[in-house]
């Protein structure tokens, strides 16, 4: 008798050239997993790529802008000729809207004086771009004996916290793009959890927590590894996993 061996696991993270998305990568490959190291730019992706390999992971740069559908359609196509199936989506693109500010303290999210062309800017790749990843996946991840998806969200994202007036948001400026997109986020998870809980597709969002990034200008108290840690747990459950779930390093959190 042949001895079986257990297919290699195929992880896709959006906008993994660096930040928070970089340390999921690099996490997923020390688990063993081949990681395709989604971004816009295709010599950033390459970049991350290398170093993965160079730290004897299995990476490879896919070019990925998830508000192009033919960059999206393009990696789908690659993924299939290449592998074959998906096993875990990490939706990890997304963008503030204010440059490298934090978003809870930029005066032009504010909903009264926002400008719309930012916030459809916002919700252009943090929702939509999304869903046209997540749709071009899904006949991929359908091959895979257990696919997993992730949205990275952020506890901004949580309107029972961000609607206590005695809570952790309530001295930070109101925002119109970045937190209702988070929010929006939270909605579509439960959404694409209900329609494939059936199928045994496992779909969560992920909080990583206030981390030191570019989004930020590098004033976030986490590190990219830290924040990067729930993800790839939410990444990694078992078949008994939750699904529609919203989770922080700390467990779940409040919609």
């Amino acid at each position: 008798m042949s001895e079986q061996t257990t297919p290699q696991r195929i992880a896709l993270v959006t906008g993994a050239n660096k930040g928070i998305g970089r340390a999921v990568a690099e996490q997923f490959a020390a688990l063993g997993m081949t990681v395709l190291v989604g971004a816009r730019d295709p010599r950033c992706g390459e970049e991350a790529a290398a170093a993965l390999r160079a730290a004897d992971g299995d990476a490879y740069a896919v070019a990925l802008d998830v508000t192009d559908p033919a960059t999206v359609q393009e990696a789908a196509r690659w993924i299939e000729e290449r592998f074959g199936h998906l096993d875990v989506l990490i939706n990890n693109a997304g963008i503030t809207g204010s440059g490298q500010v934090s978003p809870e303290d930029a005066t032009d999210q504010i909903p009264s004086s926002v400008d719309l062309g930012m916030v459809r800017a916002v919700f252009e790749t943090n929702v939509f771009g999304v869903i046209s990843v997540t749709n071009a996946m899904l006949p991929l991840l359908r091959r895979s004996p257990a696919p997993r998806i992730v949205n990275v969200s952020s506890h901004a994202g949580s309107l029972t916290m961000t609607s206590d007036p005695d809570g952790p948001f309530a001295a930070l400026l109101p925002s119109a793009a970045y937190t209702p997109s988070k929010s929006a986020l939270n909605a579509l998870t439960v959404q694409y959890a209900n329609e494939l809980r059936k199928d045994g597709i496992l779909v969560n969002a992920a909080a990583p927590g206030f981390v030191g990034t570019d989004a930020n200008n590098h004033t976030g108290f986490l590190t990219p590894a830290q924040g990067a840690a729930v993800v790839v747990r939410v990444a990694t459950l078992g078949a008994d996993g939750q699904t529609a779930g919203f989770f922080s390093a700390d467990g779940p959190l409040p919609w």
